[in-house]
């Protein structure tokens, strides 16, 4: 009895260990990078959405960012969540859009005042990414600590797969 107990001991260190080392190598431990940038937040177009997560005008939004995107090099899409969902049934409210210095078109147009900014630099496999709550937490405490008022606004800026940046601009 002593020696199987002994070896699924063993095993589960085994399971654990191999899961920490994926973790790890998928970018689980990558820290969020944080400075401060001394101009003011890139200006927005793009397109406000209301309504649950699994709405398929939201999908939608995003493809036609994706296309504007395609169409202006340089740019990336940006999410502003004025009210994130809890669930998938839960009403969200975001802004989705492209860094664009002019309005487009019929799109809205969101420009920000603040001359300085704090940019969180998150890299990793999207599944190991700290969430959105660790990473709004991590710049307040940054500010805070560095004596800096945010504004509340927390733009996220998509690179890639593998890296998203926060915006947070500073009061």
């Amino acid at each position: 009895m002593g020696k199987k107990l002994g070896l699924v001991a063993i095993f589960l260190v085994l399971i654990m260990l191999a899961a920490y080392l994926g973790f790890d190598r998928l970018g689980g431990n990558n820290p969020v990078a944080i400075r401060k940038i001394e101009t003011n937040p890139e200006s927005l177009a793009g397109r406000n959405f209301s309504g649950i997560p699994q709405d398929e005008k939201l999908a939608l939004i995003f493809q036609e960012m994706e296309t504007l995107k395609g169409l202006h090099p340089g740019t990336f899409i940006h999410t502003i969540y004025e009210v994130e969902p809890g669930g998938k049934l839960d009403t969200m409210i975001v802004f989705i859009g492209i860094n664009q210095a002019l309005p487009l078109g019929d799109l809205k147009f969101r420009k920000f005042e603040e001359q300085s900014y704090l940019l969180a630099k998150i890299t990793g496999n999207r599944w190991v990414m700290p969430g959105p709550d660790t990473v709004k937490a991590t710049l307040e405490n940054y500010a805070k600590e560095n004596g800096l008022s945010l504004s509340g606004v927390f733009i996220d800026k998509i690179i890639s797969e593998d890296e998203v940046q926060v915006i947070a601009p500073i009061r």
